[in-house]
């Protein structure tokens, strides 16, 4: 067991406890490795889904009951299994949240996998929690600059593809398939989306067959932009059901992002400027975006200034861009990193001053302020010697360039951001003390 520092309270083995994780294999990837060390390994199923890619039986844990009785379920779990970790991917859905609360309680170190802060090419690995819950909310960018053991004169480039997202849409239609078609042991599951799994599954496909006419439809949009000649504001949209829109900002539904979005456009951007709707990668169809943003764009009275691309590369979008918006998207730093103006309106990591403006959007529009080329520098280096480590998910070289740095984190007794902001403090009063 742990208390909630982290420390371990004796020298026995640790013990993992595995919650929901990524699609595809590397929660079971990384508990092979995990057991190298010495270490066991549990994994709750909540579906055939989880079920289907964790390979050791005898360590599955499979909850079967409606969803009231998992709090108890799982604080049996913790006692049986003598859990010293729990292990998930992404911190906000509603097992995940009680469970964190639970593990806290009992003094647990609670390890948070979510998609890289500074995607495609990073995957993020925390303790406690992510995104709006995640500790780079209570570190200010001078923490930051005394922690650095090294400033980059240069920030890495920030590669223009989205991790490997052919398998990531694969492992994602394996995974509902297992849902539909083999959760007989699983009666009272239930999705934590509004969709049930059959429409889930329904929308994996039909976005694995369309993608080929989405690609023709996002080269023809996107090059008739580029070569259009005239200065636009890029927005980066998400996913609806995105845990990070959904419970870190205030908006119901894309409609309202898209709405407030082209009013402040039409009301502040230059006449000759143009604003580019720019879909998540893994956009699949159920909110009808082209539709609203077209509506919309009409009723404002700019539907000819309006854009709409749908998923695709960010990159060649973002090289000629004036500005980015958005909500709390992650691909808001590769605008920062291109030393673009960014507006946000959700509670983000990356929501620092020096870092992103907050002018009125039609302000914004008119005359957007840019970043602190040095504050962003800065902050994106902490992330690279902290929480941001190489690799990803879904492709077997991503999982093995992950594995390769995350387990030493894992089995580490300390958070990797206090592990930084104290070493450097420590180094501070031990110079003092020379002198």
């Amino acid at each position: 067991m742990t208390n909630t520092t982290g420390k371990p309270k004796t020298t026995q083995p640790r013990v993992f406890l595995f919650l929901q994780g990524p699609h595809g294999p590397f929660f079971s990837e990384l508990a092979n490795r995990l057991r190298e060390t010495g270490a066991t390994c549990f994994r709750v199923a909540f579906n055939a889904g989880d079920a289907a890619r964790w390979k050791d039986a005898a360590s599955l844990l499979v909850f079967r009951d409606p969803v009231p009785a998992w709090r108890d379920q799982l604080t049996r779990w913790i006692d049986a299994t003598q859990a010293s970790d729990l292990v998930l991917y992404g911190d906000v859905r509603r097992h995940h949240a009680e469970a964190i609360q639970i593990a806290k309680a009992a003094g647990l170190t609670i390890h948070v996998f979510e998609e890289g802060y500074l995607r495609p090419y990073w995957a993020t690995y925390e303790r406690d929690g992510s995104n709006g819950n995640s500790k780079l909310m209570q570190i200010s960018l001078e923490q930051m600059t005394n922690a650095l053991n090294r400033t980059a004169d240069v920030p890495a480039v920030p590669p223009d593809r989205w991790g490997d997202l052919r398998m990531h849409m694969i492992h994602g239609a394996l995974y509902h398939w297992h849902v539909l078609f083999r959760n007989q042991r699983f009666p009272h599951y239930q999705p934590h989306r509004d969709q049930t799994v059959a429409e889930e599954f329904r929308l994996q496909v039909l976005r694995l067959l369309r993608r080929p006419r989405h690609m023709v439809e996002r080269w023809i949009t996107t090059r008739r932009i580029r070569a259009g000649g005239r200065p636009y504001h890029v927005v980066l949209l998400q996913l609806e059901h995105d845990a990070s829109f959904r419970a870190f900002s205030d908006f119901a539904s894309q409609t309202e992002f898209v709405d407030m979005v082209i009013a402040g456009f039409a009301g502040g951007a230059p006449q000759h400027h143009r604003l580019v709707f720019k879909a998540h990668p893994l956009e699949d169809g159920r909110a009808p975006l082209d539709r609203t943003i077209r509506d919309t764009a009409r009723a404002r009275g700019v539907s000819d200034r309006v854009h709409f691309v749908r998923g695709g590369k960010l990159a060649y979008l973002l090289q000629a861009a004036r500005s980015a918006v958005t909500v709390n998207s992650t691909s808001a730093h590769q605008a920062l990193w291109r030393g673009l103006p960014v507006r946000s309106f959700g509670v983000s990591v990356y929501d620092k001053p020096g870092l992103v403006s907050d002018q009125p959007l039609p302000e914004f529009f008119a005359d957007p302020m840019p970043p602190d080329p040095n504050a962003y520098a800065i902050y994106r280096q902490f992330l690279l010697e902290t929480s941001q480590l190489p690799g990803g998910y879904y492709s077997s070289k991503g999982r093995a360039q992950l594995l390769r740095h995350v387990v030493d984190r894992m089995v580490s007794t300390n958070d990797p951001y206090d592990l930084r902001l104290q070493s450097r403090e420590t180094a501070a009063q031990q110079l003092r003390v020379v002198r």
